[in-house]
């Protein structure tokens, strides 16, 4: 058995730990500037309707505390020295710290993530492997047109519907949040029948691609010689699959995981929009239209790790796989 090139994996790794640096510096100043030129004025959404009948002296007053008046440049060097030091500041729409914001609703985009991921890889593998195997059949005619259609159909048009056909109709799931109505305690069992729907038509969103892609690297491998050899040789087809055609037509799909990460992000939040699921969509939400300059640069620095996070994953992933790609090289 090969050992594992730890030594060349850590190296790729520092390398991308020290390009993520300037991209993140980069994201967080934008973040700044365009919310420094947003319409929203983030001293009344923090008063809310208190601040409605308020005098232009208190406005002002506020306006300082929140330090709105200064410049956005000023406020994200300030942000960005603290984040340094851990302390990524308060949030003034949560009356929180944004590290607690984070810390309670990311453990359930995390979860939701993880399950619509292993949903989508499972049943897209399974669905793309078999219909590579027949190349024209009803089979894979039915699962390339389904893919297609479904590529196609927006995230929220989808989470509506399963909505309407799965909780209005037929009354099999909840329609949203973690917990049934009324009830205060998060259990195993209702985190469980709450998570189906929206894991569920997150991985829709995410099936089609990896199905096509599957189907489209099966079956090439399926047609290279290597495979022909090995069935010429006697093997099974359940070996030549699975031992051959299956380990060479992934590869190309490990390389695309990384870049469907900010699709995957964006589908998340859009989804817990929808079944209103405790994850940072909210947040997200909150947080750009109150002009909540720490939460909203938090978030975006989140959102752009797990992107550089995701394409690092790919390149090992490739590079342990495929014996012809060197991780030095990438």
């Amino acid at each position: 058995m090969t050992a594992l090139p730890w030594g060349a994996m850590a190296r790729l790794a520092g390398r991308r730990a020290l390009f993520a640096v300037p991209v993140l510096l980069v994201v967080t100043f934008g973040v700044f500037a365009v919310a420094a030129a947003s319409p929203f004025d983030p001293v009344r959404a923090y008063g809310g309707t208190a601040v409605l009948g308020a005098d232009q002296e208190t406005l002002d007053r506020l306006r300082a505390n929140l330090g709105a008046d200064e410049p956005f440049a000023l406020r994200w060097w300030d942000w960005l020295t603290r984040a340094a030091a851990g302390d990524f500041g308060d949030s003034s729409v949560m009356r929180q710290p944004v590290a607690e914001v984070i810390g309670e609703r990311l453990v359930w985009s995390t979860l939701l993530c993880a399950v619509a991921f292993g949903i989508a890889v499972i049943v897209g593998t399974l669905a793309g492997v078999f219909a590579a195997r027949r190349p024209g059949s009803w089979f894979d005619r039915t699962v390339t047109s389904l893919a297609y259609s479904l590529e196609a159909a927006p995230v929220f048009w989808v989470a509506l519907l399963a909505i309407w056909l799965f909780a209005l109709q037929w009354d099999l799931l909840p329609a949203g949040g973690l917990t049934d109505t009324g009830n205060e305690k998060v259990s195993a069992g209702q985190v469980l029948s709450h998570v189906i729907l929206p894991a569920g038509v997150l991985a829709v969103a995410q099936l089609p691609w990896f199905t096509l892609y599957v189907r489209q690297g099966v079956g090439d491998a399926l047609a290279e010689d290597p495979v022909r050899g090995a069935r010429a040789r006697g093997l099974s087809e359940r070996t030549v699959l699975l031992g051959h055609a299956l380990r060479s037509g992934l590869l190309p799909v490990l390389t695309l995981i990384g870049s469907r990460v900010p699709e995957l992000i964006t589908g998340a939040l859009l989804v817990e929009s929808v079944f209103s699921w405790p994850g940072i969509a909210a947040a997200t939400v909150e947080a750009a239209t109150s002009v909540d300059f720490p939460l909203l640069a938090a978030l975006t620095a989140l959102a752009t790790v797990a992107v550089l996070a995701g394409n690092l994953l790919a390149d090992l992933l490739y590079g342990l796989t495929d014996p012809r790609v060197k991780l030095s090289e990438l």
